[in-house]
């Protein structure tokens, strides 16, 4: 039934009435995230806009105010998260718990494309640090008001990760044994920036199956779901196109333009997976699930169905926290 539905899925009609929930989607101030903020704030919903950078936020805000925003829908607030910082994270988390006393949802949108390797905070490298473990941190620090609100009657509490079918282009050879494997920057390889990207969204996405392994064990009745938005226009492409030189630049910008969808397009599986009913009244489908930028359930990689390598992910993420200082709630 689920996915027989998802096939037609309109945002702007299938999303129920959302007022009383709060939403996080970080890096809501752009692409994807901007207009997943933008419908299921339409909807009621109270959604923060997760990004560090204030001005661009405002202006975000200020742009979702002049598309139209009016009676009847939610509200759209600033929350400073900078997810290259663990501590930045940290901070974050505790801010919101002291504004809020319930979060219905969390997605978690933010992520960094083709970028250079390098290592800003306690010799994580940084793709690494925002794709994957500002994910896990957030989530984990987020998690204690989470399960108080899946607590309450009625409630549909939601963990959405937002991935890419990138992930499978992730070499096999991978292994988190330590911070040196996370650490991997593939300059033994001829695209070593798009394999760490997939590398990233590897670890992500092994996150999320195995959060939702563990909450069920725990029984708390948390819905954990993964998206592919497909490759989508955003900012971040058009940063990439522009940065890659005036010969193969337009060359990119032609491919994005002819072949990539808009962000409204990529925003669906967001969305459904956030905000429309059907997960929930399929819960045992759609624990865990992997969704196509169609909002079909699909397989994840191989690699990332691999339990005793998510376990060895799981086991250097606490680790590599700990030595850096981060104690997590339990879950």
């Amino acid at each position: 039934m689920g996915s027989f539905l998802s096939r037609g899925f309109n945002p702007d009609t299938d999303v129920p009435d959302l007022t009383g929930k709060v939403i996080l989607v970080t890096g809501g101030n752009s692409g994807v995230g901007f207009v997943a903020i933008q419908q299921l704030v339409r909807h009621g919903a109270k959604v923060y806009m997760g990004a560090r950078n204030e001005q661009k936020a405002k202006a975000a805000i200020e742009r979702l105010h002049a598309e139209g925003l009016g009676p009847g829908n939610g509200e759209v607030l600033w929350l400073n998260l900078d997810l290259s910082d663990p501590r930045a994270v940290q901070r974050a988390a505790e801010e919101f718990v002291r504004k809020e006393e319930r979060l219905d949802v969390l997605v978690n949108n933010a992520a960094v494309l083709l970028v250079p390797f390098a290592k800003d905070h306690d010799n994580i490298q940084n793709i690494v640090m925002v794709n994957y473990i500002g994910t896990y941190l957030l989530t984990r620090f987020l998690l204690p008001l989470l399960k108080r609100t899946a607590d309450q009657p009625n409630s549909d509490v939601r963990i959405v990760a937002v991935n890419s079918a990138s992930h499978r282009n992730c070499p096999s050879s991978v292994r988190f044994r330590n911070l040196d494997d996370l650490n991997r920057d593939f300059t033994d390889t001829m695209f070593p920036q798009f394999l760490r990207y997939a590398f990233s969204k590897t670890m992500q996405l092994m996150f999320i199956k195995d959060l939702q392994h563990r909450l069920d064990d725990a029984g708390v009745p948390i819905l954990c779901i993964a998206v592919d938005p497909g490759e989508v226009r955003t900012e971040g492409v058009h940063a990439y196109t522009e940065s890659v030189g005036p010969i193969v630049g337009p060359i990119y910008r032609l491919i994005a333009r002819l072949a990539f969808q808009t962000p409204a397009q990529g925003a669906r599986s967001t969305v459904f997976s956030a905000g429309s009913p059907i997960p929930r009244t399929e819960p045992n489908k759609y624990r865990g699930a992997y969704l196509g930028s169609s909002c079909k359930m699909e397989k994840p990689s191989t690699l990332v169905q691999k339990a005793e390598l998510r376990q060895e992910l799981w086991d250097t993420t606490e680790k590599t926290l700990h030595d850096i200082g981060l104690e997590l709630p339990p879950i």
